[in-house]
């Protein structure tokens, strides 16, 4: 069959798997007064957030949905064109661009064929499950000359846009280093007996598409997928992201450190498998910088609250030489060294971002965007990065883990709060130890590992694909 009698269908179903090196289906053309016409893939938690929020915006509409859950695809309403199959979806030649809000492992590969059909793409955070397929991401972004957003919302936020030309211009003196946390509580996931099956109507083959198609253990189908390795990037990818993509910005970080040590574990006893105590030790043009991400519930503060570090529970405490700032989503202060207050930074926490990615496509300028989709990658690659550090690690005991971290100050003082934590929760370190992952150097340039265990790492830094949802090689 030539390539002029391959079906529309038949390209979509394929084009992902076989890395087609054009574009089908040409972008329709808008005018100055015309509304961009979406598309939403993923109609869960989040994608009813989209659905209200793009929905609003009065220079477009959702036009169309797809949910492999047919429960979830009702809740598109009776005015959107419904498609299990999100390739039906890119089949439609008046949507402009897509809103992408699948598990972490369909982003790549559901942004390509995106921008392979002629659509420009939202993509939620984090836009990839592992550092090779996002890079994957941008050449086919790039290639096909689409406008992309990343779904970390925080870019647009006034408040952190003030800080970062603040920071950047010295107002506050030299950066010393930075604690970049998010502290909440969640409850374990429980623990199945054995497989479970999917939700009736849909179509697992599909949903797992590039990921193995492993049986499900875990009682809700649906979310927790965050907490297996398979599908989901931990509480690292899931809310850990959103600060770091503020740390790159604030401090004007156009790539990511070229070090990282990790170590924590998951302190439950749950089918859940990423760490529910988790810190990422990193190192940046003479900044260090700790990232703690917590969901584990804190006795001592009381119901099911998380813990508080350095007088909050969320967001990066940059300490300067000549100030110290607080920001977190919605805002922040800075603050002398006598503990002054001497700045308010005002925020919206972003509430403008679906705004900016939609003004862009109507201008067909991605230097518009906010957090264009490079930004979103690399912001993404440090989660990876932490990732796999822990994935490579030992059980420590809490001396041997002491005297890792002994020359990182910052890194002390939050070992020391978890262990004040964990202790509150009757956590017995003995028959659940810390896991700690070696120090692993990193090329940015080349996005991969160097040195020592760079092989064992560097096999994490992308993942085998099944056949017919294969990310192309070549783009």
């Amino acid at each position: 069959m030539g390539e002029s009698a391959v079906s529309r269908r038949q390209f979509l179903a394929s084009a992902g798997a076989l890395g087609v090196g054009f574009s089908l289906f040409p972008s329709r053309v808008l005018g100055a007064n015309e509304r961009v016409n979406l598309g939403l893939i993923g109609i869960g938690k989040k994608g009813g957030g989209h659905l209200r929020d793009f929905g609003s915006l009065k220079n477009a509409e959702i036009i169309a949905a797809s949910d492999l859950d047919p429960v979830r695809l009702g809740r598109a309403g009776s005015k959107v064109k419904k498609h299990k199959d999100f390739r039906r979806l890119l089949e439609m030649k008046d949507v402009d661009a897509v809103i992408i809000v699948t598990p972490d492992h369909w982003h790549c590969l559901a942004a390509i064929m995106a921008f392979q059909a002629g659509k420009h793409a939202y993509v939620e955070k984090p836009v990839s499950h592992s550092i090779w397929e996002g890079r994957k991401m941008v050449e086919a972004c790039r290639k096909y000359d689409r406008i992309s957003q990343a779904g970390t919302q925080q870019r647009s936020c006034p408040a952190v846009q003030e800080c970062a030309e603040d920071v950047q211009s010295g107002v506050y003196g030299k950066v010393l280093w930075v604690h970049c946390s998010q502290l909440s509580s969640r409850a374990p996931i429980g623990k199945v007996d054995g497989p479970q099956p999917p939700p009736p109507g849909l179509d697992y083959d599909m949903w797992a598409g590039p990921a193995p198609k492993a049986p499900i253990r875990r009682k809700r189908f649906h979310y927790d997928w965050h907490w297996q390795w398979n599908w989901g990037t931990g509480e690292m990818g899931n809310w850990g992201v959103h600060y770091i993509d503020d740390l790159r910005n604030i401090l004007g970080w156009d790539d990511v450190p070229d070090n990282v040590m990790a170590l924590g574990n998951r302190w439950w006893d749950d089918d859940g498998e990423t760490p529910n105590m988790h810190l990422g030790l990193m190192e940046h043009k003479g900044v260090k910088i700790v990232v703690d991400i917590r969901n584990l519930e804190d006795p001592g503060r009381g119901g099911d609250a998380g813990a508080v570090y350095l007088g909050s529970r969320s967001g990066n405490y940059i300490m300067c030489e000549k100030a110290f700032i607080r920001i977190s989503r919605g805002g922040g202060k800075a603050y002398d060294k006598d503990g002054k207050q001497i700045k308010q930074y005002k925020g919206d926490g972003g509430d403008g971002h679906a705004a900016n990615f939609v003004d862009a496509v109507r201008n067909e300028s991605s230097s518009k965007l906010n957090c264009e989709i490079e930004t979103g990658h690399l912001s993404s690659s440090i989660c990876h990065l932490i990732n796999i550090s822990y994935r490579l690690g030992k059980a420590s005991s809490v001396e041997a883990l002491r005297e890792n971290v002994s020359k990182h100050e910052s890194a002390v003082n939050a070992l020391n709060s978890v262990l004040d934590q964990l202790n509150r929760n009757s956590v017995d370190l003995e028959k659940k130890p810390f896991i700690v992952g070696p120090k692993l150097s990193y090329d940015p340039k080349k996005e991969e590992f160097v040195g020592t265990q760079a092989q064992e790492a560097n096999a994490f830094v992308r993942y085998p694909y099944r056949k017919g949802f294969v990310v192309p090689e070549k783009i």
